[in-house]
Formats: structure tokens, C-alpha cells, sequence
């Protein structure tokens, strides 16, 4: 008998037992309103289709009714299993007490057992063709025992009281691409810290809830994206190593405190975007892989089915049950825990069948090239289902590479996600800011190559979790000089990212100026907060924000040149760097000029577009965002002064390492 877990820590940091886990509060029964689960012959045929969408709602474990006895339903999908029962704390994990059925071809095992109820912990065991008895949690299950235990939990997810109607109508008719999307992406269990004193320090999802609401408020981001909602085993994977995907992690509670977490969000007018993981998942011995004996989730060929850098296994994409599995994932997250969309984690390495492999560790597609065309198909289904259904949610590709038409309409020949991340953008973004300044003219470009290509996608600017850690060091500490330039350089570097054509998205800690790489173990540097630098920081973050989302024309047309336009671009020399935002009415644009050296550039002259009044917006320089105090012109007006390519010219001193915004 493997060990269940059945003595781990609950995610109070308290003891408990299997017992005490299922006996904590009377279990919830069906009651006389409960309906019956079975599964029909359509409903295995759908399956066995790729397209039953809803399929979460008949497979795991569910409360239900039958001949007048509450208990709970359960149902695995194990075509080649010899037998599979199912063991719990409701039977004292017997091996042999409670057979289940399979029905139909497609190879779904059903069983009803009455009086199980809410909070019974139980898993499948599967009796392989082979002799082996394979101990697996439950691939559908909707909460999951605190880990290291790896036992599956029967959950109501009925019955929250839900206050975000006019949030999910108003999302479902938004173009996101002509609104403002400013996202915080934020691991959990390492915002901040519990000061109860155990050992993890994990505040649950409504804790949370009570601080990431009041912090996207005062910052004015949108969205939120959250890390590592899915079970998962192992803390250091980020939840990026996926065992559970229809249960949101009980490091912090359960599935109705999830819903709470993401009620309190809509109530504050913040989207909520999941981190999903279809590219690979854990090989963890509860999980997915070798499910009943043989490869069902994973391609069966190793060189189809494993990633060997990574150590996961990849799904196989051309089966149509995993297609279901992962499609009505995406369906489960955004129809029951009323999530506004996900970031579908390394698409590229779906996309390429060679992706860290190897010669010899990878096999061609049937043209002889590297294109994975299940996987492809797989995204034009998903997006197309997805998006389809629901237009205001959003579907947003990590593609680090140049595959084409990543983000499109559906129906077409493009994959048909809304949003991909610009990977070239932070790539050349990061780089170019580490650099001493004497060296920055020599790669003056690098800074505005993305313009050249960005009408290609709907891109959002990610400055992720991935940037600040593994020894790339934190945002501030990437850059030069000393401690107040690094924090010159990178207020003008956030000045540059929020006027450039694209959403956006900083990960935790960067608004204030984290100088410590991250770590899911410990919290982030509150106590920053308490030096002027990143005081300031915070402040001028909280401005950029607010001026994003204040002036249209900083997102309305993100994707073509008629929103962006450079006023120079070539003035290596300097370092300085100046372009206009705009929208399609011609009011309230932006002008943007950024001095990236540690230079005072006296009677500097910037062409511009209009001889009209120019008014400043924001000075990066002030005192209270933690610069010099070097004051700018609060009003300039543009003289009939041709410079570069323009009719009009202002003329004004630039400080160093400082940003200035304009509107005329």
C-alpha cells in the first residue's frame, strides 16, 4: 500500500489525518435536490470524439443521488486497465472492496458508492495488464490533499454565491485590443508571508484576496495572472509541472476559497488570468503518466512523449480523449471559477517537434520537417471552442520564436490566440538596459527593432518572473552604475515599455524596485517600501499605470502604425530616444523622450509633429519617484522649426537618466 499522504499538513500548517480530513465537518450529501451522474452512450461517444466540452462534469468524483442514497460517482478513464478500483478513507483504503465498471469502448470505469461524501479522500487503484497496481489520483479530481500527500478529495463545487455578473457580461463584449490590459503576474504563496508562524506561511486564496485587492487597486493594474493554480507537487516547478488539473492547489485552500479569491477580484475590477500548462505535465507516479499501465495522456514514443531536458512528459496531442482533457480544461477554469483567460505556457515547445532535442531524440512529421501538426490543430480547436463561445476571454501564447500568425481570428490559418507575449521585445529590452551606458550606442537599435515587426501579432510586453531569477538578477540590479542611477535607468526603462505599442505585464516586486532575484520561498521585499528609492519607484509605477490607462492613446491602436510613431530613432549619440502615441480621434496624444545616459543634453531639440502647446504629463526625475529633482518646462510650445522628419521642433534641457511625457 503506497503512502497516501494521509498524515501531511493541511494548508492551516496544523496535523491532520485522513480521517479527521473526511470527518472534519459532516460530509455534504446530494440532498433530495441532487441529480443522478451516469454516463451515456453519447456521452462516451463525445468523448471519444475530442468533444465533449463538459466532460468534467461526468469523469472524477461527483456528489450525486441514486435509489434514494446520497454518495458520490466516480469515473476514470482507463482503456487498457485489467480492473481499476477505488480506495479511500471511506473504505479504509481496501484494494478490494469496491470494483468499478467499465462501460462502452472507449474505456471508462463508473461506480457509484453510497454514503461518501464531501471531504472523503480517495484514489483509483489500477490493476495493469502487466500485474503492476498503479496507485493514481484522480486526472479530473477538483481539490487534492495538501502536499506531500497525493490523495484526491471528493468537493462540492456547488453553491457560491457569485456577485460578478456584470463583470462577466461586460468582459464578453470587450476588444481587449482596444482597452487597456496592464497585468500583475503574481505567485501566491510568495506575495507575502503569514506572520502565524508556520512553516510555509501560505495565506489561503480569501487572505490573499484581502491584500492583492487592495494593492491592484492603488496600483491600477486590470488583470492579475497567477502562477501555480493547478495541483502540483513539487513547490520549486512554480506549478509550471502540473498533477492535477481540474483542482486548484490546496496550498491555499479550497476550491470555493479559489472562487472567492477571483469574486473579490471582479468586484474590484481586476481580470483574472490562470498560467496553463498543456505543453507537459508532471511524472510524478500519481500522475497522469502511464496512466493505466500504458501511455493514454503521453505519446507512447519517447521521443514524441518526453521532454529530456525538462524531465516531464509531453501530451499527446493526436489522441482525440486528450484533446477533451485539456479543451474542457480551459472551459472547466473559465465556466466554473469564472477566470477571464490563461497564458498558455511554452507554446513553441508544442509547436516544434525538435524543441530541445537532440538529433536522434526526435521524429519528423509526415511532410519530413519539424512542425508538430497535432499540436497546431490542437490550438486552432482549442481557440476556436474557446474564443469562439466566449469572445471577451483571453487566450495569450508564450512563443518565443517567429512562427507566424500565433495571434489571428479563428477559422483560419492562424493558431487564433488573442494575445502573444513579445519575447523579442523583452529579449533586446533586457539587454540593451544591462549595458554599461558607453556601450549603448553601439546597440542603439535594439531598442526599436520590435516596432519594425510588431504589426505582425496583438503582442503584450512581459517583463515575467522567468527575467529575475536563475542567476539573471533582479530588474534594478540589472542595471548600471550606482544604486540611485539603477533606479534612474530603470524608471526611464518602464517609461519606454509603457509608451511602447503592446500591453503589458510586470511580475511581482518589480513596481517597487525588488533588488533580491525571486524565490518561491520566501516573500517578496516589503521592507523596501520603507527607502526612498523604492518608495519613489512604487509611486512612479503607480503613475505610469494610471497615465495607461487614463489616455487612449496608449492602447487603442497597439498593432499598426497608426498609433506609434518615432520622432527619432537614430540618435545613437545620446542615447535619446523620442516618439508620439496616438489614437484614431488625434486628441490627447502623447509625446515620449527618453534620455538613456547619465548626461545632461542642454537645449536639446525633439521634432514634432504639430506648432501647438505641449504639456507635461510626467518628469521621471522628480524627488518623489526617488530622482534628482531636476524640473522640466511644465508647457512647451512647438516652433515652425523643421527637425529630422518633421515640420515643428521643442527645444528643452534633458537630465540624465531621465524620462519626460508630453500631451498636446
Amino acid at each position: 500500500m503506497p503512502k497516501t499522504g494521509s498524515d501531511s499538513k493541511a494548508n492551516t500548517g496544523k496535523k491532520t489525518t485522513a480521517k479527521a480530513a473526511s470527518a472534519k465537518k459532516a460530509p455534504a450529501r446530494g440532498g433530495a435536490d441532487s441529480e443522478r451522474v451516469f454516463i451515456s452512450e453519447a456521452d462516451q461517444y463525445l468523448f471519444g470524439q475530442g468533444t465533449h466540452y463538459d466532460i468534467y462534469e461526468k469523469l472524477g468524483a461527483h456528489l450525486s443521488r441514486e435509489n434514494g442514497e446520497d454518495g458520490t460517482f466516480f469515473a476514470v478513464w482507463a482503456p487498457n486497465a485489467e480492473q481499476v478500483h477505488v480506495i479511500g478513507s471511506f473504505n479504509g483504503w481496501n484494494e478490494g472492496s469496491h470494483p468499478m465498471q467499465k462501460i462502452g469502448e472507449v474505456g471508462i470505469w463508473t461506480l457509484f458508492v453510497p454514503g461518501v461524501g464531501e471531504g472523503t479522500m480517495y484514489k483509483f487503484l489500477i490493476h495493469a495488464r502487466d500485474g503492476r497496481k498503479l496507485y493514481k489520483a484522480d486526472p479530473y479530481a477538483n481539490y487534492a490533499e495538501f502536499r506531500p500527500g497525493t490523495a484526491s478529495i471528493v468537493t462540492n463545487l456547488k453553491g457560491f454565491a457569485w456577485e460578478d455578473d456584470k463583470w462577466e457580461a461586460a468582459r464578453d463584449k470587450t476588444d481587449w485590443n482596444k482597452q487597456p490590459v496592464a497585468i500583475y503576474e503574481a505567485h501566491i504563496g510568495s506575495f507575502m508571508k503569514h506572520p502565524n508562524g508556520t512553516e510555509d506561511g501560505f495565506y489561503n486564496y480569501r487572505e490573499f484576496a484581502d491584500r492583492i485587492v487592495d494593492y491592484l487597486k492603488e496600483m491600477k493594474y486590470t488583470h492579475v495572472e497567477l502562477m501555480g493554480i493547478a495541483e502540483h507537487p513539487f513547490d520549486g516547478s512554480w506549478g509550471y509541472q502540473v498533477t492535477g488539473y481540474y483542482a486548484p492547489t490546496s496550498r491555499y485552500g479550497t476550491p470555493k476559497d479559489f472562487m472567492y479569491l477571483v469574486n473579490a477580484l471582479h468586484k474590484a475590477g481586476v481580470g483574472v488570468i490562470l498560467d496553463w500548462v498543456p505543453a507537459h505535465f508532471a511524472t510524478d507516479a500519481h500522475g497522469l503518466g502511464e496512466f493505466d499501465g500504458q501511455c493514454i495522456y503521453e505519446h507512447p514514443d519517447p521521443r514524441l512523449g518526453e521532454h529530456p531536458d525538462w524531465g516531464t512528459k509531453i501530451f499527446n496531442f493526436g489522441k482525440p480523449e486528450v484533446r477533451n482533457f485539456l479543451i474542457a480544461n480551459a472551459l472547466y477554469w473559465l465556466r466554473v471559477f469564472h477566470v477571464d483567460g490563461i497564458r498558455v505556457d511554452a507554446v513553441a515547445s508544442m509547436l516544434y517537434l525538435d524543441y530541445g532535442k537532440k538529433e536522434g531524440q526526435w521524429v519528423p512529421n509526415k511532410y519530413g520537417d519539424n512542425k508538430n501538426l497535432d499540436a497546431i490543430e490542437f490550438f486552432h480547436h482549442l481557440n476556436s471552442v474557446v474564443r469562439g463561445t466566449y469572445p471577451g476571454f483571453l487566450t495569450i501564447a508564450e512563443e518565443s520564436t517567429a512562427w507566424p500568425n500565433v495571434t489571428s481570428e479563428i477559422g483560419g490559418e492562424g493558431l487564433g490566440f488573442y494575445f502573444k507575449w513579445n519575447m523579442g521585445w523583452m529579449h533586446d529590452f533586457c539587454e540593451y538596459m544591462k549595458l554599461d551606458p558607453v556601450y549603448r550606442k553601439g546597440n542603439h537599435y535594439a531598442m526599436t527593432f520590435a516596432m519594425t515587426y510588431n504589426e505582425s501579432e496583438n503582442y503584450i510586453l512581459p517583463l515575467s518572473h522567468d527575467e529575475v531569477v536563475h542567476l539573471k538578477c533582479s530588474m534594478v540590479e540589472k542595471m548600471p552604475g550606482y544604486p540611485i542611477d539603477k533606479y534612474a535607468n530603470l524608471r526611464v526603462g518602464y517609461t519606454y515599455m509603457f509608451g511602447h505599442s503592446g500591453k503589458k505585464l510586470l511580475f511581482m516586486g518589480q513596481d517597487f524596485g525588488q533588488e533580491r532575484e525571486w524565490s518561491e520561498a520566501r516573500e517578496l521585499d516589503w521592507y523596501l517600501l520603507g527607502d526612498r528609492k523604492n518608495a519613489g519607484m512604487k509611486e512612479y509605477v503607480r503613475e505610469l499605470l494610471e497615465m495607461y490607462r487614463k489616455y487612449p492613446c496608449l492602447y487603442r491602436i497597439d498593432n499598426s502604425w497608426g498609433g506609434f510613431e518615432w520622432m527619432n530613432a537614430d540618435d545613437a549619440d545620446r542615447s535619446i530616444y523620442s516618439f508620439v502615441r496616438r489614437d484614431e480621434t488625434g486628441k490627447k496624444n502623447l509625446l515620449f523622450i527618453l534620455n538613456l545616459t547619465p548626461m545632461k543634453w542642454e537645449n536639446y531639440m525633439v521634432p514634432v509633429p504639430k506648432a501647438k502647446k505641449y504639456k507635461l504629463v510626467l518628469n521621471s526625475d522628480e524627488d518623489r519617484f526617488g530622482g534628482w529633482g531636476n524640473s522640466v518646462p511644465a508647457e512647451l510650445t512647438g516652433a515652425k522649426v523643421p527637425c529630422g522628419l518633421q515640420p515643428c521642433s521643442i527645444t528643452l534641457d534633458m537630465h540624465p537618466y531621465s524620462a519626460v511625457v508630453y500631451e498636446f
